[in-house]
Parts: C-alpha cells; sequence; structure tokens
C-alpha cells in the first residue's frame, strides 16, 4: 500500500511507477477522510509514504494524515518512503520517522529524487527552463529505476537522500517558519484573462477551489490549501498569481510526453 500525496504531479508519476513495479495498491493522500483513516495490510503488503518536500518538510497534509492513520496489523511489514523535491530535502525523512513513531511505524529505506521546479512564490525561486526540466526527469527515471529494485526487494538500512549542507537550519528553522506561516491561500488572485474553464478547481488535490456565481475560481479560506501551486500551474491562460510574484514567473507540471 502506497500513501502519496501530489499537486502538480511529480509525485503521483513517481508513486504510480513504484506501484506499477512492486503490485502495491496506491492511496492518495487528499482523498481520503480528515476522520479516522484505518487499514488492513495483506500478507506481504509493503507501507510506503510519497510525497513532495514542502519547505524541507512533509507537507501538512501528510503529517496530518499520519496522524490519523492507523494499520492494525502494521508490525513486520515493510516500510519506505520517496520524497520528490527541486533541489534538497534537508531533515524531512528524520521528521516524517518522527511522525510515524507515534503510529508504530518506521521508514527503514528512504529516497529522494530531484525534480523540475515548480514552488515559484518567493523572490528567488523560478521554474527551471525546457531544458533542465527534461534532464531532470532522464536522470529522475534511471534513478527511480534502481529505487524500485530496491523496494521490490525490501532493501533495509538505505538511504539514498539529497539532504544539502545544513538539513537541521533549513528543515527546522527555514522549514519550520516557511510551512507554519507561509501556507496559506489568501493571496491567490484571478486575473481578467480567465475564461472560466474550471480547470484550476479540477487539479487543487484537496477540493480547495469552488468556482462562483461569476464563473470565477475562489478559493475557501479553510485552511486546506498546500500551496501546491497545482491551480496556478495548469491554467492554460497564467489568469492565477499568487500575489504579484509569480506574475511572470513560469509554469510547469508533470508530462508524460517529456519522459
Amino acid at each position: 500500500m502506497i500513501f502519496y500525496f501530489s499537486g502538480t504531479g511529480n509525485t503521483k508519476w513517481a508513486a504510480e511507477y513504484i506501484a506499477a513495479h512492486t503490485g502495491e495498491r496506491l492511496v492518495a493522500i487528499a482523498g481520503e477522510p480528515k476522520k479516522e483513516c484505518r487499514y488492513t495490510l495483506a500478507d506481504g503488503e509493503r507501507i510506503g509514504f510519497c510525497f513532495p518536500v514542502h519547505g524541507w518538510q512533509p507537507p501538512a497534509i501528510v503529517r496530518r494524515f499520519i496522524r490519523r492513520l492507523i494499520i492494525t496489523n502494521a508490525t513486520n511489514h515493510y516500510c519506505f518512503a520517496l520524497c520528490t523535491c527541486g533541489d534538497t530535502v534537508g531533515d524531512t525523512i528524520s521528521i516524517l520517522n518522527k511522525d510515524l513513531r507515534k503510529r508504530g511505524l518506521h521508514v527503514t529505506a528512504a529516497f529522494s529524487l530531484v525534480m523540475p521546479e515548480s514552488y515559484v512564490c518567493l523572490p528567488f525561486m523560478y521554474t527551471d527552463s525546457e531544458k533542465r526540466e527534461r534532464e531532470k526527469i532522464s536522470i529522475a527515471k534511471e534513478q527511480l529505476e534502481e529505487f524500485c529494485k530496491e523496494i521490490a526487494n525490501r532493501a533495509k538500512g538505505v538511504e539514498h537522500l539529497k539532504k544539502g549542507p545544513t538539513p537541521r537550519l533549513y528543515s527546522y528553522v527555514i522549514g519550520g517558519f516557511f510551512n507554519s506561516q507561509m501556507i496559506t491561500d489568501r493571496p491567490f488572485r484571478v486575473e481578467d484573462n480567465c475564461v472560466s474553464c474550471g480547470l484550476c478547481a479540477k487539479v487543487c488535490p484537496t477540493a480547495n477551489i469552488v468556482m462562483n456565481e461569476k464563473g470565477l475560481p475562489q478559493w475557501r479560506h479553510e485552511s486546506d490549501c498546500t500551496c501546491c501551486l497545482a491551480c496556478y500551474h495548469y491554467c492554460p491562460r497564467h489568469a492565477i498569481n499568487y500575489g504579484s510574484i509569480t506574475k511572470r514567473r513560469g509554469q510547469y507540471y508533470f508530462n508524460k510526453e517529456k519522459l
């Protein structure tokens, strides 16, 4: 069983790839109930967690899901995690394991996969060039094939992580501030060139967007937004922006044609 969360599609691709090569079933975290989540595993079933790194930490939606997670027969089942990132992951897996420990789980194999950048809401963060996108995806595909072999063989004590030079600083100080203060849907706005196609509402993984009586997207402001930016990146008219900072930024979402 692979639990996954994905916004712009990087992690969904990786989770689907692992599932196809291991025979594990996929469970979308964003689609699960907000109350207690109970599961029973089949004999020999693996437990996997796949998610993008948000501010050098697991996304809040993943951490909340783990707090609700109950697996009645998790003992002795192989447990792994794979996180996607634009560059480095810091101490993301250490934070994940602290959360999992409270649920009687522990990741014994961990992997990070560098994928095209999608977070563009800070002054120094941009999407990659199309050439760099293709390079990252090509390298990631090769790495994912190797990771799948280790997962299929239930390798333990494995850690293929690009942590970066100061993981604790990034995850606990910078990431702590980012995830507690900067995950909000309040800055999103709709530009005049919106054509009311509704794609933003369809791709939002948490159903945080509704189309109002004017046919324009409206964010719920109910703390469900993960700032994954799927609404921004998928918009065919670049009609959604996060404040003014994204007006001249690029867009990206995973496209299998780039494999």
